[in-house]
């Protein structure tokens, strides 16, 4: 692209300068003359050597603003793009170039800007100017033919496209770089209102977003699905390299999207789908996270098994390190609402007098382990049957946490479930 630029543009522009000015003498001429060869020929340290010679030796000459252009092109071939810009934006300024000139000086600004580090402000401010100029530029300069002047335009308008996109996303990285998440944040979205099909300005937001997030929670749905465009969208209309979607972002968004939401490669093949239809995401977007997952299965668990969901939450309590004192004030004597549980043994078999049970979960196996005794009032009549499934309600008189047992004073009214079986005479065996 360069080459052929320098081969269509540097012999038009050399060509237009030949101009009704005149020369201090002879010398002045070699100058001129050297330079366009040097510049023609690509030697763009000698031609700076030549034009501070003629700069010091005809600091007044006609030529000038021609002298400028030749500096700006000579300082682009040796690589001084602060140079580049500072010329270049006194050139434009003028507003006296041919149209050879016009696009050369529009071309060397507009690569420049990109070759800087840290470009200030003014700097920016020039190589966008110079961007915007280039991309709408269409005089045809002289010397070039309709043919060759539509190919170059093409490849300097997608040159000019690549250093506005540039431009528009570098505050948002050097605001990112200096974890200024806000000023970030507003950088990248104006990026892509102007961009919208950019992937990396897509990108950009999302780690605004998600650097945000740190103080603010709600943010993360939105930097997940910017994440999730960047990484989703085609990389010829996105602007971007796919090795840089395939090795940088995508294993950022899944890593962020499990980590946020927890692993679930159809719910991200999803968001990956809608991402790609909007720069933004839609009206009343959001992503649950795991912690609102995982308090939804537990507030339907609760509505399922309210019994168990107690026990759990006063088995938890007890087994906690300060089990004992929450024993002591909050169940110790006190009238304990209905529980739900197994019923494992009973002592004595017949008429007994307390009743051991177990409290599993809806997928939990025998054997079950007793966690609680049922210190009756009273002995029941008759011989309950076992591994049933009993309701209570009674009051907390004792805990040991060594094995794990809570004692509870019951009145046999106050269980529901029982089945009892008449005990046989003692002596008599069961036929």
């Amino acid at each position: 692209m360069y080459k052929l630029v320098v081969c269509l543009l540097v012999c038009a522009a050399a060509a237009a300068a030949q101009q009704a000015k005149n020369y201090k003498d002879t010398a002045e001429y070699n100058l001129y003359e050297s330079v366009v060869k040097d510049i023609d020929a690509g030697s763009f340290v000698k031609a700076v050597t030549d034009l501070d010679t003629w700069k010091t030796k005809y600091p007044d000459s006609d030529f000038k603003q021609e002298r400028d252009f030749f500096y700006v092109l000579a300082y682009a071939g040796t690589n001084h793009p602060e140079k580049v810009i500072e010329l270049s934006a006194d050139l434009l300024a003028n507003g006296a170039l041919d149209a050879a000139k016009q696009v050369r000086i529009l071309y060397s600004a507009t690569t420049a800007i990109q070759q800087i580090p840290n470009p200030s402000p003014q700097q920016l401010a020039t190589g966008s100017k110079a961007a915007r100029h280039l991309a709408a530029f269409d005089k045809t300069p002289e010397g070039i033919s309709p043919d060759a002047w539509a190919s170059t335009r093409a490849q300097l308008q997608a040159t000019a496209r690549g250093t506005l996109l540039y431009v528009a996303l570098l505050p948002g990285a050097q605001a990112l770089r200096k974890n200024g998440c806000a000023e970030a944040e507003a950088a990248s979205r104006k990026a892509l209102e102007d961009f919208p099909d950019s992937a990396q300005a897509a990108g950009y937001l999302g780690e605004a977003e998600m650097c945000l997030y740190k103080t603010d929670p709600q943010r993360a749905p939105f930097g997940i699905y910017e994440f999730a465009r960047a990484a989703s969208l085609d990389p010829a209309k996105g602007m971007v390299d796919p090795k840089w979607q395939q090795q940088t972002v995508e294993p950022a968004l899944e890593r962020l999207y499990n980590s946020y939401h927890g692993a679930d490669a159809e719910g991200l093949r999803q968001l990956k789908e809608l991402a790609v239809k909007s720069p933004l995401p839609p009206e009343g977007f959001t992503i649950e996270s795991a912690a609102q997952i995982a308090q939804q299965k537990q507030a339907d668990f609760e509505a399922k098994n309210p019994e168990l969901a107690l026990w759990l939450r006063i088995k938890a309590a007890l087994t906690a390190a300060d089990g004992e004192q929450y024993f002591a004030s909050d169940l110790d004597g006190v009238d304990m609402p209905q529980l739900k549980g197994i019923l494992i043994e009973a002592k004595p078999a017949c008429r007994p007098t307390e009743l051991l049970v177990a409290v599993p979960s809806p997928d939990a196996k025998p054997p079950f382990q007793a966690e609680m005794v049922l210190k009756l009032e009273k002995p029941l009549t008759g011989k309950p049957n076992l591994n049933v499934e009993i309701r209570w309600e009674g009051t907390g008189t004792a805990f040991t946490r060594t094995p794990f047992l809570l004692t509870v004073k019951i009145a046999k009214e106050k269980i529901q479930g029982l089945n009892l079986s008449a005990c046989l005479p003692v002596g008599a065996r069961k036929k």
